[in-house]
Order: C-alpha cells, then sequence, then structure tokens
C-alpha cells in the first residue's frame, strides 16, 4: 500500500450554515495513514505541533449558524495552511513546509532516508490539500452568495513557547489579518475593542503570526470575503501544555470569550 492511497480515514469534517461565518481548523486532525506513520519517529508519531481541541473551543458555533470544516488528518501529513507551491509567508524566518520535515522544535519528523520525496509531496498535495481547500472555497463561495458577504475565521493554538519559532511568550491570542491586507479596518478595529474590552487574555495584533495562507488566499475584502486568523497559545486553555488534556472548566472562560468576539462580529454584519 503506498501512503497516498492510505485511505480509510474522511479528509474532513464539515457542517452547513447559514449565517455569513466560516470557520475553519486546518490544523487539529491527529489521524496518520499507516504508510506514513511507520515512516516517522516515535516523538513525530506523538504529533507534537498539534493544535489540541480547537474543534472543542469552537462547538458552539454551530450554534451561531456557522459552516465548519475541521481537518482529521495531522499537518504532518500535509500542513494546510501553507501554499503548494512552498512560497515563504514569512520571509527570512523559520516556518515549516506544506509538507513538514521537521517539528517546530527543530528536530527531525522522519526517521533517516524516509522524508518524503517530490513526487510524495505533489501526491499528498492532490489526496489531502487540494480537497480541503476546493470544499473551503465552495464553502465561502456559497457563503458570499447567499449573503453578498463572509467573514472566514481561521482556528489555530499553539504551545505558549517555541524557541525555535519565536522569542519569549506569546500572548494568549495573537490576531492574523497578514497587516491589515485580509479583513477590512473596521473588522480589524472592532476586534480590537473586543479584546481591549476584558483583562483575562492578552492579545496582539498581526505580531508573531499575521495569518497563514488560508488567511493570505482567501482574505479578499475588495470582494466582499474578509479572513481573519486567530492563533491561541495553549496555555490560555491547557493546564499542562506539555501533556494536553481538555478540562472543560479550564477552557470555559476562553470559549465564552470566543463566543462573545464571533457573535459581535455576526451582529455588526447584521446591522
Amino acid at each position: 500500500m503506498t501512503e497516498e492511497h492510505a485511505g480509510g480515514e474522511p479528509l474532513f469534517e464539515a457542517i452547513e450554515g447559514r449565517a455569513p461565518l466560516v470557520v475553519s481548523v486546518p490544523h487539529a486532525g491527529t489521524h496518520l495513514p499507516p504508510a506514513i506513520a511507520a515512516r516517522l519517529t516515535p516523538a513525530a508519531r506523538a504529533l507534537p505541533d498539534t493544535d489540541w481541541y480547537v474543534p472543542r473551543l469552537y462547538e458552539f458555533c454551530e450554534s451561531l449558524g456557522a459552516t465548519m470544516i475541521v481537518a482529521t488528518h495531522s499537518r504532518y501529513v500535509v500542513d494546510l495552511n501553507r501554499p503548494p507551491d512552498g512560497a515563504p509567508l514569512y520571509p527570512g524566518m523559520r516556518e515549516t513546509a506544506v509538507c513538514p520535515v521537521e517539528t517546530f522544535d527543530g528536530r527531525p519528523l522522519y526517521a533517516s532516508g524516509e522524508e518524503p520525496t517530490a513526487t510524495q509531496i505533489d501526491a499528498r498535495i492532490r489526496r489531502y490539500w487540494q480537497p480541503f481547500h476546493d470544499r473551503l472555497t465552495a464553502m465561502v463561495d456559497a457563503t458570499l452568495a447567499r449573503h453578498g458577504r463572509c467573514l472566514l475565521w481561521d482556528a489555530h493554538s499553539i504551545r505558549s513557547t517555541v524557541p525555535a519559532l519565536f522569542d519569549g511568550r506569546l500572548p494568549d491570542l495573537n490576531v492574523g489579518t497578514a497587516d491589515g491586507r485580509s479583513c477590512l479596518a473596521d473588522t480589524a478595529r472592532m476586534i480590537d475593542a473586543q479584546l481591549q474590552g476584558q483583562r483575562r487574555y492578552t492579545h496582539v495584533i498581526d505580531g508573531r503570526f499575521k495569518g497563514g495562507y488560508i488567511t493570505r488566499h482567501y482574505g479578499q475584502p475588495a470582494t466582499s470575503v474578509e479572513a481573519v486568523q486567530l492563533e491561541i497559545a495553549q496555555s490560555a486553555y491547557l493546564r499542562d501544555e506539555t501533556r494536553p488534556a481538555f478540562e472543560p472548566a479550564v477552557a470555559a472562560p476562553l470559549i465564552e470569550r470566543l463566543r462573545t468576539l464571533l457573535a459581535a462580529l455576526l451582529a455588526a454584519r447584521a446591522a
């Protein structure tokens, strides 16, 4: 069995809503096709760079009428938030590839000599990357046709300290708007005002994380499609980032903050 046809697991889960909001979760998947898993190091098979439990943080979105797409496969199979041509998102800074070969900490993902070839990378993009983006594009297009506008919210999380990627400790909530290119200025101001109005979570707009491929590719305010990435420091909702376990009581304040934020953005679009 070749790695490109490991089959079986759906590539994503999708919910079709009727609000002008699409939520994508590209990095919370944990499935590894067996032929790929067999080539990874034992440490990599623990999936240390997963966006742990992000779908649970956003379960409320169904009640808001949002459309959602949640990837099931690990980012180690293919990174859905990287451009398929390998173009850098942050020139001059360290970042992982569309088919990563090392962890965020710079450790090898694959046993020696087992790294994916160029042919295998192309096959993974066709098999895993393209169907996700075909569906996400259809969701955005349908939302735009129904409402005349669409907000795409790209939902992520990451360990609060990753020295190989950034200095120090991340703010709790890292909003990315591609330096203001992926959404209207009024939307960025509203997000900032909502987050300034609370004291529990620190935040920054367009700090270390400005939005990846999804935010930059789909966010086209001139065509009434806005996109915003939220990268959450996992310390904001996990008691122990090194051995992540979801505790509803620990995550509840963050979930309520996210609900309030997205509900306000939707209300502004209904006004």
